[in-house]
């Protein structure tokens, strides 16, 4: 079975200014998305579904239906603060949206095998899709808590331009997920890598430390948990207009109560993304070497 690609883009980019997930950075006009699929393609994908707001559909079938005609199946989901569970009542004045997890559950009842979830406006490299259909290429119901996640060492996803926060990966000797924590305000300074912790204190981190860049595998059975999660997180959350349910609390929580297991993947590629808007130049220089170098016609879709 040819693995699904799950891919959040419905978010607005307020630090970047703007629809970063469409932003034209390939030589003739692709996005990062546009990579994203291409590599899923060629590590042996069968779908994409792209999870957006109503209100930017047209924008993306205007990019993409055309282009990925004939290429790879397509679908299209909205995530909109109002898309909850029957049964859960929210709040009238909240805006902002749900968090990744929320997202991912938008795509329940059209995916039924294994899939990968990523961002829109991350480069990951091709290394990382072949990766996760190789962990799934004989995968069969009898997997159904079977999980994983594609991690890259911290040094190689930071940004030049400001912080980041990353997921940090616990694991124990057979690369099996213990944990993910939330680290923020990653940076380099001088020679070194350091974090903030709960006090505001710089802390180093080893630059080889394996993060998460919200690239995931699962299977169907993840959106029972997703949707089970999120009952949850509004009883314990209902008075918080910012409070977001992300896909690692819900991972946290299952690996804690040993439902399900989630392999720890790795992969040599370098990660890239667009977090602030001075990140662009670099992506399109990187872009530019890695079509200058063959591992990308310079008219992707030809």
């Amino acid at each position: 079975m040819k693995p699904t690609l799950l891919i959040l883009a419905a978010g607005i980019g307020s630090r970047y200014g703007g629809l970063k997930q469409l932003d034209q950075i390939g030589p003739t006009g692709e996005t990062i998305i546009d990579y994203s699929i291409y590599d899923a393609i060629m590590a042996g994908f069968g779908k994409v579904i792209f999870i957006i707001k109503e209100r930017i559909e047209d924008d993306f079938k205007e990019i993409f239906v055309e282009r990925l005609k004939d290429k790879i199946a397509i679908d299209y989901v909205f995530q909109e603060t109002w898309m909850v569970p029957e049964g859960i009542t929210i709040p009238d004045n909240r805006s902002k949206p749900w968090g990744t997890g929320h997202a991912v559950m938008m795509a329940d009842g059209k995916i039924d095998g294994p899939f990968a979830v990523i961002n829109g406006d991350d480069f990951y490299g091709r290394g990382a899709f072949e990766t996760l259909a190789a962990y799934y290429k004989d995968w069969t119901p009898a997997r159904s808590n079977d999980y994983c996640m594609v991690g890259y060492p911290v040094d190689k996803t930071l940004s030049e331009f400001g912080a980041v926060s990353r997921g940090v990966c616990q694991s124990d000797e057979d690369f099996l997920l213990a944990e993910v924590v939330e680290r923020t305000q990653i940076e380099r300074i001088g020679t070194g890598i350091v974090y903030k912790n709960e006090k505001g204190q710089d802390v180093n981190i080893e630059g080889n430390t394996i993060v998460s860049m919200n690239f995931w595998g699962f299977t169907p059975s993840f959106f029972g948990y997703l949707n089970r999660g999120f009952e949850t997180f509004i009883e314990q959350n209902s008075g918080n207009l910012k409070a977001e349910f992300y896909i690692p609390s819900v991972v946290n929580e299952l690996i804690k109560t040993k439902t399900a297991a989630v392999r720890l993947l790795q992969c040599d590629e370098k990660w890239f993304g667009m977090t602030y808007k001075e990140d662009r130049e670099s992506v399109v220089k990187s872009i530019r070497q890695l079509v200058k170098t063959g591992v990308y016609p310079e008219n992707l879709w030809g």
